[in-house]
């Protein structure tokens, strides 16, 4: 089979030899021919266990080079990946693997301990495989490919990924779309964004700063980078300056950043900062969580006006953009949409005037369902085919969107809506603070009071009055925090998204 020139086995025919992925702390590198080969060899023996288009292979996989002959071996196969969180306790990651329904499972056997208690929730699972060492009652995957002939032949076909989302509050939801249906390697809604909205080609070098690969972005922009032809550069842990010698060293020319990311970036001295040679860059992306407007107009006057947002969910509903030009002129935007219509809608259920604060709702062609999970699909979607993320904001008159927060993260304080974005992004640029999150604590006379959790900077000696201090002298003073906690470090993914649930207990009022 010859695909089209979207695809692994395009490229390795064309540079066999040219690096998919690149380890950056070791250096470990995979060819295109390699991840090729393994991935042929891995999709011909799950296809002779059984596996066929639209089935469901869970990963339970570190950053590593093997998740890419894996991920490789499902998409050839036209089954749906899932990676699962290896952060998750047995009962957490258990549930995902059982709700996906896979049939497969592979796992690295540095994660033992947590899949041998994923037992009671591996009924449906088929085909048991770990990579690079033993686990009882797993096949090696060496093994389990040794002496099959790579590759399916006609029976090559395009799968897809099915995504859970985070489950910060409640259980996660798997987010299925439809599988591709065009020839195997055309271009895809993902690649079309890449290359359209980022200048993403064969020349790029994307490097994924950290984040786990079981996230959507770090998944699944290796992977369009991979499928674009370029090289994939992924960092197993972020720490600032060691991205900042990996830019230098690979001559990275694309990378994507979380907003905490930035920030940690921006807390090195510029002494740190100016002794790399970023000079490879052409485009820095940041996504997944609002970025402060201070953080975000200090990073464009270090890198240059190379710095693009989007703003999107893993159920792909709706899609805003924006570049450092636009943003300059529209600072705290994220941009106008890329895939439908924006409605700004208010308690009525219906649109409100421009510039009116509302929810966020997207009217667009792009559908998904929430695997077994009918009554949350139909929650997702109103009676006009709208679809809301959860998010609350307005559009001004031009069409560029500003977020406003999360709805689920609003605090009624005496009555007041208050969101504790605006509260975050003031005291985040303090220079003793690292980190914050902004909550509302059940109070008896106020119903909610807003309490600031902050991880103060290493070294740093501040108290919760000062930085009350530093609220109320920015901003209108019923929004300030009524109470600082302290906290050593707070529980975030690599996404930057807060794990609430965990945070009262772990936190001391100052």
């Amino acid at each position: 089979m010859d695909p089209a020139g979207q695809h692994l086995l395009a490229h390795a025919a064309a540079d066999p030899e040219k690096a998919a992925v690149v380890m950056g702390a070791t250096g470990a590198t995979r060819t295109y021919a390699e991840v090729a080969d393994a991935s042929g060899r891995l999709a011909r023996a799950l296809h002779d266990r059984g596996l066929r288009k639209g089935d469901h292979v869970a990963v339970l996989l570190d950053n590593q080079p093997e998740f890419y002959d894996v991920i490789w071996a499902a998409i050839r196969l036209g089954a749906y990946v899932t990676p699962v969180n290896w952060h998750l306790v047995a009962a957490e990651a258990g549930y995902i693997v059982d709700n996906c329904d896979a049939a497969a499972v592979i796992v690295a056997s540095s994660l033992a301990d947590v899949v041998l208690q994923m037992e009671p929730y591996m009924g449906k699972v088929t085909s048991r495989i770990c990579v690079d060492g033993d686990i009882p009652g797993f096949d090696r995957l060496e093994d389990v490919i040794a002496g099959v002939e790579p590759g399916l032949g006609d029976a090559e076909a395009e799968g897809g990924w099915m995504f859970y989302s985070s489950g910060t509050t409640g259980q996660p939801k798997g987010i299925l779309p439809p599988l591709p249906t065009g020839d195997v390697g055309a271009p895809s809604f993902l690649t079309t964004m890449l290359s359209g909205m980022f200048a993403f080609d064969a020349s790029t070098v994307y490097l994924s700063p950290g984040a786990p690969l079981y996230h959507a972005a770090p998944a699944g922009w290796t992977y369009g980078t991979q499928r674009l032809g370029g090289t994939a550069i992924v960092m197993e842990r972020f720490e600032p300056l060691e991205v900042l010698a990996a830019i230098e060293r690979h001559r990275v020319t694309h990378v994507q950043f979380v907003p905490t990311h930035m920030i940690r970036l921006l807390k090195l001295s510029d002494e740190e900062r100016s002794q790399f040679d970023l000079s490879s860059l052409r485009v820095v992306v940041h996504a997944a969580a609002p970025c402060p407007v201070e953080t975000k107009q200090r990073f464009i006057e270090w890198v240059g006006p190379i710095l693009h947002e989007f703003y999107s969910g893993s159920e792909g509903a709706g899609l805003t953009y924006i570049d450092s030009a636009a943003w300059l002129e529209h600072p705290g935007s994220v941009g106008k949409s890329m895939t439908g219509q924006i409605h700004i809608v208010g308690a009525d259920g219906e649109e409100v005037p421009v510039g009116e604060e509302g929810e966020v709702w997207f009217s667009t062609n792009r559908s998904f369902e929430y695997y077994h999970e009918p009554e949350k699909t139909k929650e997702a979607w109103d009676r006009r085919g709208w679809s809301w993320m959860g998010d609350v904001g307005r559009v001004d008159d031009e069409g560029f969107l500003y977020l406003t927060d999360r709805a689920s993260n609003m605090i009624i304080s005496g009555g007041v809506n208050i969101y504790p974005r605006e509260i975050e992004d003031v005291l985040v640029v303090h220079p003793l603070v690292d980190d914050v999150a902004v909550l509302g604590v059940p109070d008896p006379d106020m119903g909610e009071r807003v309490t600031a959790f902050v991880q103060r900077a290493p070294g740093a000696d501040i108290d919760g009055d000062e930085l009350i201090a530093w609220c109320r002298a920015r901003m209108s003073h019923f929004k300030c925090p009524k109470e600082v906690r302290f906290v050593d470090e707070l529980p975030r993914l690599p996404t930057g998204k807060l794990l609430k649930r965990r945070l009262l207990s772990r936190a001391e009022p100052s």
